[in-house]
Protein backbone atom coordinates (compact mmCIF):
# COMPACT_ATOMS: atom_id res chain seq x y z
CA UNK A 1 0.00 0.00 0.00
CA UNK A 2 1.18 3.53 -0.77
CA UNK A 3 0.30 7.20 -0.17
CA UNK A 4 0.73 8.70 -3.62
CA UNK A 5 3.48 11.00 -2.32
CA UNK A 6 6.41 10.42 -4.65
CA UNK A 7 9.79 9.90 -3.00
CA UNK A 8 12.02 10.18 -6.05
CA UNK A 9 12.18 9.99 -9.84
CA UNK A 10 13.96 7.03 -11.42
CA UNK A 11 15.09 6.40 -14.97
CA UNK A 12 14.57 3.29 -17.10
CA UNK A 13 18.02 1.74 -17.51
CA UNK A 14 17.08 -1.44 -19.38
CA UNK A 15 14.17 -3.44 -20.77
CA UNK A 16 14.26 -7.15 -21.60
CA UNK A 17 11.59 -9.57 -22.80
CA UNK A 18 10.65 -12.47 -20.53
CA UNK A 19 8.38 -15.49 -21.18
CA UNK A 20 5.50 -13.76 -19.40
CA UNK A 21 6.15 -10.10 -20.14
CA UNK A 22 9.12 -7.79 -19.61
CA UNK A 23 11.85 -7.10 -17.10
CA UNK A 24 12.34 -3.44 -16.28
CA UNK A 25 15.59 -2.19 -14.79
CA UNK A 26 15.27 1.18 -13.08
CA UNK A 27 18.15 3.40 -11.98
CA UNK A 28 17.12 4.94 -8.66
CA UNK A 29 20.32 6.98 -8.23
CA UNK A 30 20.78 7.94 -4.56
CA UNK A 31 17.26 7.11 -3.36
CA UNK A 32 16.87 5.95 0.23
CA UNK A 33 13.41 4.35 0.69
CA UNK A 34 11.21 4.69 3.77
CA UNK A 35 12.60 1.58 5.43
CA UNK A 36 16.20 2.77 4.79
CA UNK A 37 17.21 -0.11 2.50
CA UNK A 38 16.05 -2.34 -0.32
CA UNK A 39 15.26 -6.02 0.11
CA UNK A 40 14.44 -8.72 -2.41
CA UNK A 41 10.66 -8.91 -2.76
CA UNK A 42 9.98 -5.30 -1.75
CA UNK A 43 6.84 -3.72 -3.18
CA UNK A 44 7.59 -0.47 -4.99
CA UNK A 45 5.14 1.77 -6.82
CA UNK A 46 6.52 2.57 -10.28
CA UNK A 47 4.49 5.37 -11.89
CA UNK A 48 1.38 4.09 -10.15
CA UNK A 49 1.96 0.35 -10.60
CA UNK A 50 2.82 -1.86 -7.63
CA UNK A 51 5.78 -4.02 -8.67
CA UNK A 52 7.94 -6.53 -6.82
CA UNK A 53 11.68 -5.93 -6.79
CA UNK A 54 13.39 -9.08 -8.05
CA UNK A 55 17.03 -7.95 -8.02
CA UNK A 56 19.32 -5.11 -7.00
CA UNK A 57 22.70 -4.25 -8.45
CA UNK A 58 23.88 -1.03 -6.85
CA UNK A 59 21.40 1.68 -7.81
CA UNK A 60 19.73 -0.56 -10.40
CA UNK A 61 16.48 -2.25 -9.35
CA UNK A 62 14.85 -4.98 -11.47
CA UNK A 63 11.13 -5.71 -11.77
CA UNK A 64 9.33 -8.47 -13.68
CA UNK A 65 6.13 -7.14 -15.27
CA UNK A 66 3.51 -9.57 -16.60
CA UNK A 67 1.64 -9.00 -19.85
CA UNK A 68 -1.65 -8.11 -18.14
CA UNK A 69 0.06 -5.25 -16.31
CA UNK A 70 1.78 -4.13 -19.50
CA UNK A 71 -1.57 -4.07 -21.31
CA UNK A 72 -3.46 -2.26 -18.55
CA UNK A 73 -0.83 0.38 -17.80
CA UNK A 74 1.59 2.52 -19.75
CA UNK A 75 4.58 0.53 -18.48
CA UNK A 76 4.40 -1.36 -21.77
CA UNK A 77 5.24 1.82 -23.69
CA UNK A 78 8.27 2.83 -21.64
CA UNK A 79 11.66 3.13 -23.33
CA UNK A 80 15.20 3.30 -22.01
CA UNK A 81 15.82 6.77 -20.64
CA UNK A 82 12.21 7.45 -19.67
CA UNK A 83 11.56 8.76 -16.17
CA UNK A 84 9.23 7.08 -13.65
CA UNK A 85 7.77 8.15 -10.31
CA UNK A 86 8.85 5.96 -7.39
CA UNK A 87 7.43 5.32 -3.94
CA UNK A 88 8.28 2.61 -1.43
CA UNK A 89 5.49 0.83 0.45
CA UNK A 90 3.94 2.12 3.65
CA UNK A 91 5.39 1.22 7.03
CA UNK A 92 3.62 1.21 10.40
CA UNK A 93 4.89 4.73 11.19
CA UNK A 94 4.39 6.31 7.76
CA UNK A 95 2.40 9.54 7.79
CA UNK A 96 -0.68 9.23 5.55
CA UNK A 97 -0.18 12.51 3.73
CA UNK A 98 -1.85 11.58 0.44
CA UNK A 99 -4.56 8.93 0.19
CA UNK A 100 -4.70 5.13 0.14
CA UNK A 101 -3.07 3.97 -3.10
CA UNK A 102 -2.94 0.26 -3.90
CA UNK A 103 -0.82 0.43 -7.01
CA UNK A 104 -3.53 -1.44 -8.93
CA UNK A 105 -4.07 0.60 -12.08
CA UNK A 106 -7.70 0.77 -13.23
CA UNK A 107 -6.86 1.97 -16.71
CA UNK A 108 -5.10 4.61 -18.76
CA UNK A 109 -6.33 8.13 -19.31
CA UNK A 110 -5.40 10.59 -22.05
CA UNK A 111 -4.15 14.07 -21.25
CA UNK A 112 -6.51 16.39 -23.12
CA UNK A 113 -5.04 19.74 -22.13
CA UNK A 114 -2.29 21.25 -20.01
CA UNK A 115 -2.80 24.80 -18.77
CA UNK A 116 0.22 26.55 -17.31
CA UNK A 117 0.06 30.06 -15.88
CA UNK A 118 2.18 31.92 -13.31
CA UNK A 119 -0.44 30.96 -10.73
CA UNK A 120 -1.50 27.45 -11.70
CA UNK A 121 -0.56 24.25 -13.53
CA UNK A 122 -3.73 22.38 -14.47
CA UNK A 123 -4.05 19.06 -16.31
CA UNK A 124 -7.26 17.85 -17.96
CA UNK A 125 -7.57 14.07 -18.33
CA UNK A 126 -10.08 11.94 -20.25
CA UNK A 127 -10.35 8.59 -18.43
CA UNK A 128 -11.99 5.43 -19.77
CA UNK A 129 -15.78 5.82 -19.62
CA UNK A 130 -16.16 3.01 -17.10
CA UNK A 131 -14.03 4.88 -14.54
CA UNK A 132 -16.06 8.10 -14.51
CA UNK A 133 -18.56 6.97 -11.86
CA UNK A 134 -15.72 6.46 -9.34
CA UNK A 135 -14.30 9.93 -9.96
CA UNK A 136 -16.02 12.46 -7.71
CA UNK A 137 -15.65 16.23 -7.18
CA UNK A 138 -12.92 17.01 -4.62
CA UNK A 139 -12.22 13.29 -4.37
CA UNK A 140 -8.83 11.64 -4.77
CA UNK A 141 -7.28 10.14 -7.87
CA UNK A 142 -3.85 8.67 -8.51
CA UNK A 143 -2.14 9.73 -11.76
CA UNK A 144 1.13 7.96 -12.56
CA UNK A 145 1.50 7.22 -8.86
CA UNK A 146 0.79 10.79 -7.69
CA UNK A 147 -2.03 11.47 -5.21
CA UNK A 148 -4.12 14.38 -6.52
CA UNK A 149 -7.47 16.03 -5.80
CA UNK A 150 -10.15 16.38 -8.46
CA UNK A 151 -10.44 20.14 -9.07
CA UNK A 152 -13.34 19.98 -11.51
CA UNK A 153 -15.33 17.41 -13.42
CA UNK A 154 -17.36 17.09 -16.63
CA UNK A 155 -19.23 14.12 -18.11
CA UNK A 156 -16.07 12.82 -19.78
CA UNK A 157 -13.04 14.58 -18.25
CA UNK A 158 -11.61 15.77 -14.96
CA UNK A 159 -9.08 18.43 -13.99
CA UNK A 160 -6.33 18.35 -11.40
CA UNK A 161 -4.35 21.38 -10.26
CA UNK A 162 -0.72 20.83 -9.27
CA UNK A 163 1.31 22.92 -6.86
CA UNK A 164 4.97 23.76 -7.63
CA UNK A 165 6.26 21.19 -5.12
CA UNK A 166 4.37 18.35 -6.81
CA UNK A 167 5.64 19.49 -10.21
CA UNK A 168 9.25 19.60 -9.06
CA UNK A 169 9.16 16.16 -7.43
CA UNK A 170 7.28 14.18 -10.11
CA UNK A 171 7.22 13.48 -13.84
CA UNK A 172 3.91 15.32 -14.19
CA UNK A 173 5.82 18.54 -14.86
CA UNK A 174 6.39 17.09 -18.34
CA UNK A 175 2.72 16.23 -18.97
CA UNK A 176 1.65 17.03 -22.53
CA UNK A 177 -1.55 16.86 -24.56
CA UNK A 178 -2.10 13.39 -26.02
CA UNK A 179 0.05 11.64 -23.43
CA UNK A 180 -1.33 8.54 -21.72
CA UNK A 181 -1.21 8.29 -17.93
CA UNK A 182 -1.90 5.52 -15.42
CA UNK A 183 -5.07 6.02 -13.39
CA UNK A 184 -6.19 4.52 -10.11
CA UNK A 185 -9.51 5.72 -8.72
CA UNK A 186 -10.11 6.10 -5.00
CA UNK A 187 -10.55 2.72 -3.29
CA UNK A 188 -13.38 4.02 -1.07
CA UNK A 189 -15.41 5.36 -4.01
CA UNK A 190 -14.64 2.23 -6.00
CA UNK A 191 -15.76 -0.11 -3.23
CA UNK A 192 -19.02 1.76 -2.61
CA UNK A 193 -19.77 1.90 -6.33
CA UNK A 194 -19.14 -1.83 -6.67
CA UNK A 195 -21.46 -2.61 -3.74
CA UNK A 196 -24.23 -0.40 -5.10
CA UNK A 197 -23.87 -1.91 -8.56
CA UNK A 198 -23.97 -5.47 -7.23
CA UNK A 199 -26.71 -5.04 -4.64
CA UNK A 200 -28.73 -2.12 -5.92
CA UNK A 201 -29.79 0.85 -3.84
CA UNK A 202 -33.58 0.39 -3.78
CA UNK A 203 -33.74 -1.61 -0.57
CA UNK A 204 -31.52 0.64 1.52
CA UNK A 205 -32.12 3.93 -0.23
CA UNK A 206 -28.36 4.53 -0.28
CA UNK A 207 -27.11 6.12 -3.47
CA UNK A 208 -23.79 7.62 -4.58
CA UNK A 209 -25.46 11.05 -4.68
CA UNK A 210 -26.66 10.77 -1.06
CA UNK A 211 -23.20 9.73 0.11
CA UNK A 212 -21.69 12.73 -1.67
CA UNK A 213 -24.26 15.11 -0.18
CA UNK A 214 -23.59 13.73 3.30
CA UNK A 215 -19.85 14.32 2.94
CA UNK A 216 -18.75 10.68 2.99
CA UNK A 217 -16.92 11.02 -0.34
Amino acid sequence: MFTGLIETIGRIHGIASTPGGKRLVVDVANWTPRNSNFEHGDSICVSGVCLTMTDQQGTLLSFDVINETLDRSRLGTLAVGDQVNLESSLTANTAMGGHIVQGHVDGMGRVVKVTSTPHEFRVTVAPPTELMDAIVPKGSVCIDGVSLTIASLTDSTFDVALIPTTLSLTTLKDAASGQMVNLETDIVAKTILHWLTRNGSKASGVTMEKLLDAGFM
